[in-house]
């Protein structure tokens, strides 16, 4: 299957899949996305180490990988995208063990992550944040070694700023290796205050800057939190306190109004609203009910006029 993503589609994101999510509900989220039409599943190696006893990660690889093998021929039919850089090193002790980003810590989590899914390759492979501490040119020289090898399709950056990836992209010109082609950021309607401190440590929201590197260059931009947690449509989700200026209150406005005159909910309209952008948003459902909305959103049509309402509201 081509890894080459020309059209921005729903990821379904397995954050919590053989921990919050049991193996029964987790496995029935995977087959039903893909008897929607999903392609495209995102995980990571620490998934989840906050959630689990021994404070360290790799239920979700580990549940996915079950999952591939109960399901043979299931893996020509999904593209599966996986992280490396915050599993914990020694149990419970999380940043201070985090794995790195060095050549060595790359190339052992990575073979750890294929031992659990149980596979010789994936499709995308991200670096779930940055690294400062290590040469950014031996982060991109063992990405693309993975590359090269063929046991990685492509490569992207999570949570990286615009000149970090742009950094790294012209390295790996420089030396020939695959380059980083794809960004994963905290995306969604409605924007915290600039230069605001999210609750959610390590999240990286998506600037303008990043938002116009990725549409330059040609990069995919991948979208987590589309949906905020459930904010748009549960008055028991409220946003944090960073997005409590007038702005927001302008947007989820319009966003209802829109919603209301579609015959639509304010989530579809909001996954609507960053397909039609270009941007895949990564979907953290958590009942085959909340998995059917979202899916939805790839039939919504935003007309010209709509769109350039909820772009206006700032």
């Amino acid at each position: 299957m081509d890894t080459t993503q020309r059209t921005p589609e729903p990821v379904l994101g397995a954050m919590y899949f053989g921990t919050r999510a049991d193996e029964a509900l987790s496995t029935d989220l995977l087959d039903a996305f893909v008897d929607l039409g999903g392609r495209w599943i995102d995980t990571a190696n620490c998934y989840c180490f906050w959630d689990d006893p021994s404070g360290v990660g790799g239920q979700s690889e580990r549940l996915l990988g079950r999952w591939f093998a109960a399901r043979p021929g299931v893996r020509e039919r999904v593209l599966l995208a996986t992280k490396v850089r915050h599993q914990p090193l020694v149990p419970h002790a999380w940043p201070s063990s985090s794995e790195g980003l060095s050549a060595d810590a790359i190339a052992r989590g990575f073979a750890a992550s294929l031992d659990r899914l149980g596979l010789d390759s994936v499709d995308l492979l991200w670096a779930h944040a940055e690294d400062r501490d290590v040469p950014l040119a031996e982060t991109v020289g063992a990405f693309g070694a993975l590359v090269a090898s063929g046991q990685v399709g492509r490569v992207g950056a999570s949570n990286h700023a615009a000149w970090r990836v742009e950094q790294a992209r012209a390295i790996a010109r420089d030396r020939g290796v695959e380059p980083w082609s794809a960004v994963q950021l905290r995306y969604s309607y409605v924007w915290p205050r600039p230069g605001v401190a999210l609750p959610e440590g390590g999240h990286v929201h998506a600037e303008r800057d990043q938002l116009d590197q990725a549409r330059t260059q040609g990069l995919d931009l991948w979208a987590y939190s589309p949906l905020l947690t459930g904010a748009y449509v549960r008055d028991d989700r409220p946003l944090s306190e960073g997005y409590d200026h007038p702005g927001t209150h302008r947007r989820l406005a319009v966003l209802a109004q829109v919603a209301d005159e579609l015959g639509a909910t304010r989530n579809e309209v909001v996954l609507a609203w960053l397909l039609a952008q270009g941007i895949s948003p990564i979907l953290g459902v958590s009942s085959l009910d909340q998995l059917t909305e979202a899916m939805a959103a790839r039939d919504l049509r935003l007309p010209d006029e709509v769109r350039a309402r909820l772009d206006a509201a700032v």
